[in-house]
């Protein structure tokens, strides 16, 4: 009677296994530093200015397919890397003080989720907000370590970002569609 029950058991956790390969998600598999540097061309003679400085900070995201399984393949996965990069630039009058940047990267798995629009914004928007964290810590002590005054980026909303970018991506097709139509009209 138990094995009747373990291969009942057995055969429940095999079907709630392919229940969840077939649902659609995604997941970070690796987390690493791509590049880290700490500028400094005016070091020492920036420590003795007065300390009002000027912030920039520039960002910028990058990915790429690393793997995809084949077509006739029940569950469709695909793996992508993505590299968050951010800089900081501080400036203390004309001077420079630092130029801080972390290009911090990720492999994520996609499994079945093949619609263009779905894997934009995970590549897009969700992947760099997981990412974002570890690339504010690693310039967080960068500067830290050039005995700077301690620099906390405020969090960056990744999703309302890439929102604004598609409606502007968008505004801009239907711009040039508009433009076309007025070309091809014929002129009397």
């Amino acid at each position: 009677m138990s094995d009747n029950a373990n291969n009942q058991n057995a055969q429940a956790n095999d079907q709630a296994k392919q229940a969840a390969a077939a649902r659609p998600g995604y997941e970070m598999v690796r987390l690493y530093a791509k590049n880290c540097s700490l500028e400094t061309p005016e070091l020492p003679e920036i420590f003795r200015t007065p300390w009002k400085p000027s912030l920039k900070v520039t960002f910028g995201t990058q990915s790429k397919l690393l793997e995809q399984s084949k077509d006739e393949d029940p569950v469709k996965l695909a793996s992508y890397e993505v590299v968050l990069r951010v800089t900081v630039t501080c400036t203390v009058g004309e001077k420079t003080a630092y130029i801080c940047e972390a290009n911090q990267a990720g492999i994520f798995v996609l499994r079945n989720i093949t619609k263009t629009e779905e894997i934009e914004a995970i590549l897009g928007a969700m992947a760099p907000t997981i990412l974002f964290p570890y690339a504010r810590e690693c310039i967080s002590n960068l500067v830290n370590r050039a005995t700077f005054p301690a620099l906390n980026l405020t969090p960056i909303d990744f999703v309302q970002l890439y929102r604004v970018r598609k409606l502007q991506e968008a505004k801009k097709q239907a711009e040039a569609a508009a433009a076309d139509g007025k070309k091809e009209e014929p002129v009397a």
